[in-house]
This record gives C-alpha cells, sequence and structure tokens, in this order.
C-alpha cells in the first residue's frame, strides 16, 4: 500500500511522526537526528525518517491549512503512525513576548475541516501523555513557554490578520472575543489536527512557537525566530521519543512516594 498524496508505503514511516507547516523546517530536525533519509517529496509534502535518541521518527511538512495537514494525517495513520505532534508557528492573543513555546492544552474549534470528525459540541484535546511529556521536556530545559487554548480558524487574512484597513475592526473584535475566552493563540490546523487524531485513534498533541503578535502583526525577528524554531525541534522530538506512560507513572511515583508530615497549621515540616 501506498499513500495517495505521502506516495510512501508502511516501510518509510515510523510509529511517531512530527507534523511541520513549512517543509523547509524538516532540515532542522533532520540536523538532530541519525540515519535521516528522504522518504517522498510530492506536492510539498516532504517526508523523512530517521531516529531520536534511539526511537524512529517521522517528521511531515503538510503547508498550511488543516485541510491538507488533516490529509497528511490520515495518511501517515494509514501506514502505520500512531503518535503525531504538530510543531510550527501561532499567533499569540497574550501580552508575553514572543518566542515563547505555545502548548496547547486544548483548542478552541472554529475551522471547518474538524466537524468532518467531531460533531460541534466535542473538544478536541491532546493527549494528556503527550501533554505531559511535552511539558517535562519545556521545564528540563528550562524554556520559556505558555499552556493554554489554542484557536484555529480557517481565513488568515480577514479572521486572523486584517489586509485591508476596512477588516481590522472585526478582526480585532474576533481575536479580542477568543482573548477574553481563555486562548492564548490562533492558527490554521491545530484544532482539525487533534480532532482528527481522535477519531483516528491516535495520540497526538502541538507545540508551536509564538511568532506573530496577534494584536499589531509584528512578527519575531529572525534572530530571534531561528532560536526558536531550534528550540522548537529539540523539544518536539524530546517528546514524541520520550516513551509511552511517562504520566501513569508519573502519577504513580507522586502516590507511592511517603507522605510529608504537615503541622497543625498545615504547613509541611
Amino acid at each position: 500500500m501506498r499513500a495517495w498524496y505521502l506516495e510512501c508505503g508502511p516501510e518509510d514511516v515510523a510509529e511517531r511522526a512530527i507534523l511541520v507547516g513549512d517543509p523547509g523546517r524538516t532540515d532542522l530536525f533532520a540536523e538532530r537526528m541519525e540515519d535521516v533519509r528522504v522518504v517522498a517529496e510530492n506536492r510539498g509534502l516532504r517526508t523523512i525518517t530517521g531516529s531520536y535518541d534511539g526511537t524512529p521518527v517521522t517528521v511531515c511538512a503538510f503547508g498550511m491549512g488543516a485541510p491538507v495537514a488533516v490529509i497528511v494525517l490520515e495518511e501517515l495513520a494509514q501506514l502505520g503512525v500512531r503518535t503525531a505532534l504538530r510543531a510550527g508557528t501561532v499567533m499569540t492573543l497574550s501580552p508575553e513576548p514572543l518566542g515563547e513555546l505555545i502548548v496547547a492544552s486544548g483548542t478552541v474549534r472554529q475551522e471547518s475541516t474538524s466537524a468532518g470528525y467531531l460533531a460541534p459540541s466535542f473538544p478536541a484535546l491532546p493527549d494528556a501523555d503527550l501533554l505531559f511529556t511535552t511539558l517535562v521536556e519545556l521545564e528540563r530545559r528550562r524554556l520559556p513557554h505558555r499552556v493554554g487554548l489554542v484557536a484555529s480558524l480557517d481565513v488568515f487574512y480577514g479572521q486572523m490578520l486584517a489586509k485591508e484597513p476596512h477588516q481590522r475592526p472585526a478582526v480585532a473584535s474576533r481575536l479580542s472575543r477568543l482573548a477574553d475566552g481563555g486562548a492564548i493563540a490562533v492558527d490554521m490546523e491545530t484544532s482539525a489536527i487533534l480532532a482528527a487524531a481522535r477519531r483516528l485513534e491516535i495520540r497526538a498533541g502541538s507545540v508551536c512557537l509564538g511568532s506573530v503578535d496577534g494584536s499589531n502583526g509584528v512578527r519575531l525577528d529572525d534572530e530571534r525566530r531561528v532560536k526558536g524554531e531550534e528550540n522548537l525541534a529539540q523539544v518536539a522530538l524530546a517528546a514524541i521519543a520520550a516513551p509511552e506512560g511517562e504520566l501513569l507513572r508519573a502519577v504513580r511515583e507522586r502516590a507511592e512516594a511517603p507522605a510529608r508530615p504537615e503541622l497543625a497549621d498545615g504547613k509541611e515540616r
């Protein structure tokens, strides 16, 4: 069996995959992997497979937008992928500085693709174990990051960014409502990837670089973007290669640890 668009077979992909937008970003991952080979490159859907810390990993680029991202996820799942992590960029909605890594704890589904996988009333959430592992790797490296809701939209010019002056009030109002509801960033793919992964019964998560300020459209400067994407690649590879069940292991270790005696005022001794 060969995938329709990816044009590769089950022997070409690992059970764990990272999804990136920019095909050029696959080079950042390749530099940190061993035994890397390009297994397919059709319609800009560049796919490489190698290993990280002894674990086979595939990295696949989908370009931009939820429909193509989910096509890629569907085909990877058909070929045997059981865990997928989105590693891309997002537009931030909170006042913190650009360059931080944004981890999706949940999503706001304002794109249309996810409706083909889940009813509108169902949330699109990351796998809890993969979320935990990603946060552990971020803390281990002491990298600045935020965790929260990521909203995914369909229209870049007109919903996320005002191309014309008359669009500015509507765009600002939409982003403000999302921020008021707790969203910390917006993109075009995360909620669709997580929704499709749930229906496909694979583990999925999302960690992205905050590269654009939603309040003014200012982009991260080149030097900090390069550093940010290097951090993104390192964290994504470490998280995807981590053993499954890390969250359950941590919970069990905490439960089995001796209880700390407390004083009458509730403080630990």
